[in-house]
This record gives structure tokens, C-alpha cells and sequence, in this order.
């Protein structure tokens, strides 16, 4: 008896079958879960490391094998970040101080020379404008360490080796660049119209600036001081190479050199790394809704 092509081989899912279809999606998100949640233990074993080292106890610090649950919790690791053995402020607690004041006043004039230069490159037309934007982008390709020494010999004719000015000046010269660079793509997005209608009602060139387009760059304006600060504020190479005391010194440089030697305390380094980390954390936190807007602003052209 003959037998057809379609009783011999069994029956082919139709191409548009998509019975299967939520179940490959439902494993796929479950995969996707998975190696998100292993890389996000990955990144955050340090710091969590790092918290629970400050918060041990010498012994518990120095244990074989290493103890993850059941140590003494201790704060004198944090006492001793901002309390000298002899009593008095700790020359911890001056790198810190010093890291807020110096990375502070560089993010602030960065800020103050920076917007309105990204400003002016964006409203006005210039004379080989797109090669001068290239020249200021430029002075940052080179490392730090490569231009460290010239800068040290001409801070040492100046007079401003260790002192926090020098440091200011050099922060906020490496942070202008990135700021007019940030800024002029926020302010594109802030239509000329605008100042024009202002300048119709009587105000000039800068008052439509200050009263009209200055209060929407908010979002952009937090979003580069961000950027700027930790720039500022992890800073290593001239830090050290620009400083040479306590009173001077920032909080880099002086963590640095908690470590070496016989013996190192693990607990204060540990404890010194969770407060510097903390102002820009709070920083950022504060200034949270103003950054996400600004580092989207311009996410969709018009």
C-alpha cells in the first residue's frame, strides 16, 4: 500500500507557531538575572569588603582565614581618622579638609570660567571656531605625569609649590576644558529664541543670559560640577608631586601613604577610603535630580 510524503514525516511547527516563544523569553530574562547578579557581586565585594574592614576589630582584620560574619564591631578605626593618638585633629582629618576646600573652590571656578565660555562658543559666531574648541579639548589628551614637571618648574618660580592655590589653579585649569566642552552641548539645546525674546523686552545680551538661559543649564551645570569634582577630588599625581606637607597635603597622598612600611593598618586605611568617598557621594545624592536630567539633556535630537 502506498504511503504519502505527509503520513511518513511527522507535522512541522507552522512558521508563525510562537508557542514556545514565551518560555525561551522567560529563561533568556532568567539567564540575564543571573550574570547581572554575579557582576553586580563582583563590583560591589570591594566596597563591601572595604566597609566591613573599617567597622573590624585588629585581630579580627589580621584573622586566617578571613572572617566574614562574627567579628567585634568597632568605630576606633573611624576615631582615628579624625582624632590624633596624642589627642588634637589627626593629619588625616587636614588631607580631608584640605581635599574639600582645594576640590571645591577648582570645581567653582571651573564652573564660573567655563559656562559662560561654552556660552559664547555656542551663541556667537567665531573666527576658526571649530579649531579653537579642538585646542582647548586637546589640553586634555596628555596625562597629568607628563606635564607634571614643567608645571612644577614653573609653580617653583612662582612660589606656588605646597601651597592649596597652586593646586586650585592646576585643578581648575584641567577642569575648563572638560567643563566648556560639556556646557556648549547643553546650551545648543537651549534655543537662541529664547534670549532673543528677552532681548525684545529690553534686557541685554547677558541679562537675557543670567535670567533667561542660565536657570535651564541647571541640569547640565551639576551634571560637568560632578564630573569636575571627582576629578578634583581623586586626584594623585600632582597632588603629590606638588605638595610636600601635612597642612597641605590632600587626602590622596595622604591614604597613599598609610601604606608601606613593617605593619599597615588595614582598619584605619579601610576607614579613611569610606570617608573620602562620602562628601561626593553626598554630593551626587544631593544634586541627584539635577543630574540625571542633565547627563539626558540631549539624548533626542529635535
Amino acid at each position: 500500500m502506498a504511503i504519502s510524503v505527509d503520513e511518513a514525516l511527522p507535522a512541522a511547527s507552522a512558521p508563525g507557531d510562537t508557542s514556545t516563544a514565551p518560555r525561551r523569553r522567560r529563561g533568556r530574562a532568567v539567564v540575564e538575572v543571573g550574570l547581572l547578579a554575579l557582576l553586580a557581586v563582583a563590583m560591589l565585594f570591594p566596597v563591601l569588603w572595604m566597609l566591613e574592614t573599617s567597622i573590624k576589630e585588629n585581630r579580627d582584620v589580621y584573622a586566617v582565614p578571613a572572617e566574614f560574619f562574627g567579628f567585634t564591631v568597632t568605630l576606633d578605626h573611624y576615631k582615628d581618622v579624625f582624632v590624633a593618638p596624642g589627642g588634637g585633629a589627626s593629619d588625616l582629618s587636614t588631607s580631608l579638609f584640605n581635599s574639600v576646600q582645594v576640590a571645591g573652590a577648582s570645581t567653582l571656578l571651573a564652573t564660573l570660567l567655563g559656562v559662560p565660555a561654552a556660552w559664547a562658543y555656542s551663541r556667537f559666531s567665531l573666527k576658526a571656531k571649530k579649531d579653537q574648541l579642538f585646542f582647548i579639548l586637546s589640553t586634555r589628551f596628555m596625562p597629568p605625569v607628563v606635564v607634571v614637571i614643567p608645571i612644577f618648574l614653573m609653580y617653583r618660580e612662582l612660589g606656588l609649590i605646597n601651597t592649596k592655590l597652586g593646586l586650585i589653579l592646576i585643578y581648575a585649569a584641567f577642569n575648563v576644558p572638560f567643563t566648556i566642552w560639556m556646557m556648549k552641548g547643553f546650551v545648543d539645546e537651549v534655543p537662541s529664541e529664547y534670549e532673543d525674546a528677552a532681548m525684545l523686552d529690553g534686557y541685554t545680551r547677558l541679562q537675557a543670559f543670567w535670567r533667561v538661559t542660565l536657570p535651564l543649564l541647571v541640569p547640565g551645570i551639576a551634571a560637568t560640577a560632578v564630573f569636575a569634582l571627582i576629578f578634583s577630588w581623586n586626584e594623585f599625581v600632582f597632588a603629590i608631586f606638588l605638595t610636600s606637607s601635612e597642612e597641605v597635603r590632600t587626602a590622596p597622598p595622604a591614604i597613599a601613604g598609610l601604606i608601606g612600611g613593617t605593619t599597615v593598618d588595614w582598619g584605619l586605611v579601610a576607614a579613611s577610603a569610606v570617608v573620602f568617598a562620602l562628601p561626593v557621594l553626598v554630593f551626587a545624592y544631593l544634586v541627584r535630580k539635577h543630574l540625571v536630567a542633565g547627563v539626558t539633556l540631549g539624548a533626542v535630537r529635535r
